[in-house]
């Protein structure tokens, strides 16, 4: 059984499902749903639809270098047929199934862990913005909350352009940054 993939989205088209459509060029197109089939006629860009696996990869969601995804590509090499061939080939399908789930999860828990601490980092400058609104804070430590947060000035050198320094002047440029 041949497992087609959507020309669009990348799903899965299994035999007897989804639609075909065939260019004045001889190009073939395969398509899961009449969905991927309108955005297609559409011409939409398929990278910039979160729901396809082409956004996902593109805004780095998913997996995209890694080796046990390179044995999911066609070989168009015939091969004669050999039962221990075949069990051997199964029996590394397998193996390469479990790894890719393993690589799968630890990604993902990578992934997880820096949003989360972008979110405790946008929690805490919210709370910081706020905190005069929290009952039960006595006005002292507002006022050392308040004190927390007040920015401080940064002397930052500028670049320098080249009429400056054909000037000659020698001085030393900088800006303060709030």
């Amino acid at each position: 059984m041949r497992i087609e993939h959507c020309y669009f989205c990348s799903g899965n088209v299994y035999p007897g499902h989804g639609t075909a459509f065939v260019r004045n060029d001889s190009k073939y197109f395969r398509f899961c749903s009449s969905k991927c089939h309108k955005n297609f006629k559409m011409k939409r860009n398929p990278r910039k639809l979160r729901w396809t696996k082409a956004f996902r990869k593109a805004a780095g969601k998913e997996m995209t270098i890694d080796s046990t995804l390179e044995f999911e590509k066609r070989r168009h090499v015939p091969v004669r047929y050999n039962r221990q061939l075949v069990a051997a080939t199964l029996k590394a399908m397998n193996r390469v199934g479990e790894i890719r789930k393993r690589r799968e999860v630890a990604f993902w828990k990578n992934r997880m862990a820096a949003n989360s601490q972008r979110r405790k980092l946008a929690d805490k400058k919210e709370v910081s913005k706020s905190i005069n609104l929290l009952p039960g804070i006595k006005a002292s430590a507002k006022a050392a909350a308040s004190a927390q947060t007040v920015k401080q000035k940064v002397k930052v050198p500028a670049k320098r352009s080249n009429l400056a320094s054909a000037g000659g002047s020698g001085q030393k440029m900088s800006m303060d940054m709030d």
